[in-house]
């Protein structure tokens, strides 16, 4: 065998040693891209998936602050509404006709004329009720209409005046009166 034949061998053998080294490290690059492109998926499928809930969690928050807003304008449109009906009821009765406010205050004072010793009226209402109790006048009052009584020392006040009856009363009735207007 001559020389040329133990190059041509050596470099057939090198040939092939540098083919299998490259095919190992072409496997090997191969395997770390696909190792890559699976991780950048999982990591793109993470924040993808994590944008979702974000999405998910924001659009949920809109909602409920949207729906919040909606029942609080609807609760101020309702307060609105009772707020008139009250107003309206003042009204009423602030014109109430004189034979309608006496045969009340006569009522009022008929059923408390016993428990004091002292009346109290608004300035409109003062000569009724200087005409319709045997308690001493004591002053005038401001409220709507009705009476106060209290006792000779002053430590017992019996409020029967007009706005302290319809505050009563609407509180009482704020629901009942809620589920007539409302439904």
């Amino acid at each position: 065998m001559g020389l040329e034949t133990v190059i041509k061998d050596i470099m057939s053998a090198a040939q092939t040693e540098v083919n299998v080294i490259n095919a190992d490290a072409d496997a090997e690059v191969s395997q770390i891209l696909d190792d890559a492109r699976q991780t950048a998926k999982k990591i793109m499928g993470d924040r993808l998936a994590k944008a979702e809930d974000d999405i998910k969690r924001l659009r949920q928050q809109e909602i409920s602050s949207a729906n919040l807003e909606v029942k609080r304008a609807m609760l101020n449109a309702r307060k609105e509404v009772l707020d008139k009906v009250y107003n309206n009821a003042i009204d009423s009765i602030v014109s109430l006709p004189g034979s309608k406010q006496e045969e009340l205050l006569k009522a009022i004072i008929d059923e408390n004329d016993s428990n004091g010793s002292n009346i109290y009226s608004n300035k409109d209402s003062e000569k009724l009720v200087r005409k319709l109790s045997s308690l001493e006048y004591a002053g005038n009052i401001d409220c709507i209409g009705g009476l106060t009584i209290e006792n000779s020392d002053g430590t017992v006040r019996l409020d029967y005046t007009y706005d302290m009856i319809l505050k009563n009363v609407n509180e009482q009735s704020l629901k009942q009166t809620s589920d007539i207007l409302f439904g």
